[in-house]
């Protein structure tokens, strides 16, 4: 129809003939509404598209992950993963996880321990298909509402996870949980429900080496999983989620932490009442509990060695008892062995009482290897991976630390010599009026750097620290893996510290050990280690390289160690002398201060002793040792003073058996003038400090003092009045020592070492017999 033809239709009826333009251009009602919901639909499809998408490269992706996924065995589902730990020699001397196991049948399992897992494992186990979205959305909302980490596995999963895959946190990646969840959903279509809770309950790890719940019933408790309490019953099914911490021997207070939530699970689910809960949360964690055995007799001799293997281990990032490993471990067995029967027998040194306690620790200098070590003494049989006092930190070392807080980093800083003239004077802590004291309430006036260390003066050794300064002497100390806060390491130079408080931190045998393998190791610091190399299951390796760097100068090494060999060979450690064996080493005699005195009853502390440690070393070996109480309070008696340096002389004998005698070559750094030895550059200004206020004719004038009125602050590391004194010079002597020739020190060339003096091998008489009764000076 025509315009015309509309125009004249609508005439006829009336209305006025509409114009081409009005007809063209007049839009329809609401015509932008359709077009906007066609965008929106549009969007919404290509979401949808973008969904479909999404999960089909989810499902391809987790696919081609699942595919290839591991076989379904049931050897792999019913065995568990031993790790093995070799020594030196690749010998194995620990399985873990080989002992023999008690395994139950699904028709077995009491209804109350499938009760306890379930209920606090996975509560919804019978209800999913090995996975559960419901408890993995759960868990992901409860840590992002709380930033925890709380798993969303369910228990088939976890066994999937024991079975075939690493437990580490590392290993948690997005293609190994897609192969643990398909194969927890093949498991739960090939399995019942009960042959899967029993897997687990046959499979998981239950702490001190085994495996299953059925084996820790029978060896915890004496009696099969059947005839268990209730309490008893919980406490083993929350052991698998952490078995060491839960492990009721070491750490009761937590075990029963976990066990008491367990059994809250069981009520929440209704699967105890209200009084069966308060009954058996009110049970002491310990009932029922049998002493535990030793499973071979290799480990206790082994026990805390393999504490610490266990550690360095899993800050690789594994775990020991679920990977599977071969760890190859630093341990010299032969040695761990003679040094377990020197602590333990009294074969070879005399102890007290059972109840004094010795750790010590055998490093390899060049290396850092921990080749032996010892963290107490009469351990019972019951006690596996307990504490290690070896690597404990809270006890005072005494006067080791003047070496490697204050002398050594006067040499490294202030260019020190060994024939530095000191003076052993009244003196105080800087900005205090608390008077330093020595052990023998003497002042020697003037003598060497060589004869302070010697003799183990405390007022040397705290002007020494005053003048070096807090900030050198912490990262000279710091450089050998030791982090000390300034007052401590200001206390723990002279060993007198009754006045300010007395050591709130101590340093640990195994650091005290690498501290002094640097000055053997001439000024490189290597940080000590027990695992060599961990072969996993794949035939992969991780082999430990050792962490090493430059402490020290040379110069001061090789300076320091010069010192501390007269230290035994006339000095205050001649106790540790091993005849013609050159080494170097130092005492250490803690104290109690005046608060200390009165809880013990004690009225001077000149005769007692909480700590007491020694710590040697050849161009082979260092080998440090503590001794003491577990009680700080129980005094160590003079007679036992020298106990510590025993152990070593007899630990050193054995270590040196066979191994060169070798001496340490004099480095290009250090210049020898007499029996003095000066930092080559720095040799003028080291023959008679200008700063000392000390001529060379006060120096050879003997000097004396009485002690200050107060005396409580003395160390007591004063030998007993009948205790045989090294032979001692009141002052040095008066003939000076030689004077340099006038060639400039540059110019001068060191001494070969065919000029430098013999190790001096004289020892007291029958020294093993003065040895035994402990009679040895402390410093």
């Amino acid at each position: 129809m025509t315009t015309d033809e509309i125009g004249s239709r609508a005439a006829r009826h009336g209305h006025p003939p509409a114009s081409s333009s009005t007809l063209n251009t007049q839009p329809p009602t609401g015509g932008k509404k359709p077009k906007k919901k066609r965008i929106l639909l549009k969007i919404f499809l290509g979401l949808v598209l973008l969904g479909i998408i999404g999960l089909l490269a989810g499902l391809g992706l987790f696919w081609s992950y699942a595919k290839d996924a591991p076989k379904l065995d049931d050897e792999k589902l019913s065995a568990t993963v031993s790790s093995k730990l070799y020594d030196i020699n690749n010998e194995v001397f620990e399985e873990l996880g080989a002992e023999k196991r008690e395994m139950i049948k699904p028709t077995d399992v009491p209804q109350t321990l499938k009760d306890a897992v379930v209920s606090v494992e996975d509560k919804r186990f019978y209800k999913h298909s090995g996975v559960d979205p419901i408890r993995i959305l759960g868990s992901a909302f409860s840590n992002f509402k709380t930033g925890g980490l709380q798993g969303g596995s369910t228990l088939t999963q976890q066994l999937i996870k024991l079975s075939y895959f690493s437990t580490s946190e590392k290993d948690q990646n997005l293609k190994r949980k897609a192969q643990e969840a398909w194969l927890a959903v093949k498991l739960e279509k090939e399995k019942s429900k009960e042959e899967i809770l029993t897997y687990y309950i046959n499979k998981v790890y239950m702490a001190n080496g085994l495996y299953g719940m059925e084996t820790a019933a029978q060896t915890y408790y004496g009696k099969p999983l059947a005839e268990l309490s209730l309490p008893q019953t919980a406490l083993l099914a929350g052991m698998p989620q952490a078995p060491n911490d839960y492990d009721p021997y070491v750490k009761p207070d937590i075990a029963k932490e976990r066990r008491d939530v367990v059994l809250y699970t069981m009520k929440e689910n209704d699967k105890i009442t209200q009084q069966q809960y308060d009954e058996a949360k009110a049970t002491p964690i310990d009932d029922g509990l049998q002493p535990l055995k030793q499973s071979n007799e290799n480990r206790k001799i082994v026990d805390n060695y393999i504490r610490e293997v266990i550690d360095e281990v899993e800050g690789m990032g594994k775990n020991i008892y679920t990977d599977g490993l071969d760890i190859y471990t630093n341990l010299d067995m032969n040695a761990q062995k003679r040094l377990y029967d020197i602590v333990n027998s009294d074969e070879y040194v005399e102890y007290p009482d059972a109840d004094f306690q010795v750790a010590s620790t055998v490093i390899d200098v060049k290396t850092g290897q921990v080749k032996a070590q010892i963290g107490g003494r009469n351990i019972p049989d019951d006690v596996q991976l307990g504490t290690n006092l070896a690597i404990e930190t809270d006890r005072d070392v005494g006067s080791t630390m003047k070496p490697i807080a204050d002398y050594g980093p006067a040499i490294e800083n202030l260019n020190y010599s060994t024939g530095r003239i000191m003076m052993d004077r009244p003196t105080t802590y800087e900005g205090t009026n608390i008077p330093v004291t020595n052990a023998d309430m003497q002042y020697y006036g003037a003598l060497t750097m060589r004869k302070a260390i010697m003799y183990s003066r405390n007022t040397t050794a705290i002007q020494t620290f005053d003048a070096v300064g807090s900030d050198k002497s912490a990262e000279f100390l710091k450089n050998l893996g030791i982090e000390f806060k300034e007052i401590v390491a200001a206390n723990a130079i002279s060993s007198n510290t009754s006045e300010l408080g007395g050591n709130k931190y101590g340093v640990s045998s195994l650091k005290l050990a690498a501290a002094y393998a640097t000055f053997a190791n001439m000024g490189v610091y290597n940080k000590p280690y027990y695992v060599n190399k961990v072969v996993y299951q794949d035939g992969s390796e991780e082999v430990t390289q050792t962490e090493s760097h430059r402490a020290m100068k040379d110069s001061t090494a090789y300076m320091m160690t010069d010192m501390l060999k007269d230290v035994i060979n006339g000095g205050t450690a001649f106790n540790a002398s091993v005849p013609g064996l050159i080494q170097a080493g130092k005492t250490g005699t803690a104290n109690y201060t005046d608060d200390d005195l009165v809880k013990i009853g004690a009225s001077e502390a000149s005769s007692i002793a909480p700590d007491s440690t020694f710590v040697g070393y050849t161009p082979h070996y260092a080998v440090s040792v503590w001794t003491g109480y577990k009680n700080r309070l129980t005094p160590i008696p003079f007679e036992y003073w020298g106990t510590a340096s025993s152990v070593y002389r007899e630990m050193m004998t054995y270590l040196s058996e066979g191994v060169d005698n070798e001496d340490w070559v004099m480095p290009d750094s250090v210049l020898r003038s007499g029996s003095e030895l000066y930092v080559k550059g720095a040799y003028e200004e080291q023959l008679l400090p200008s700063n000392t206020g000390y001529t060379s004719s006060t120096w050879e004038t003997p000097v004396s003092s009485e002690p200050t009125e107060n005396t409580s602050t003395s160390t007591s590391e004063v030998p007993p009045s009948d205790a045989p004194e090294p032979t001692r010079e009141p002052v040095p002597d008066p003939e000076p020592e030689p004077e340099p020739e006038p060639t400039p020190p540059d110019n001068e060339k060191p001494t070969d070492s065919s000029d430098r003096p013999t190790t001096n091998t004289s020892t007291p008489q029958n020294p093993n017999n003065a040895a035994r009764a402990g009679r040895s000076p402390s410093g």
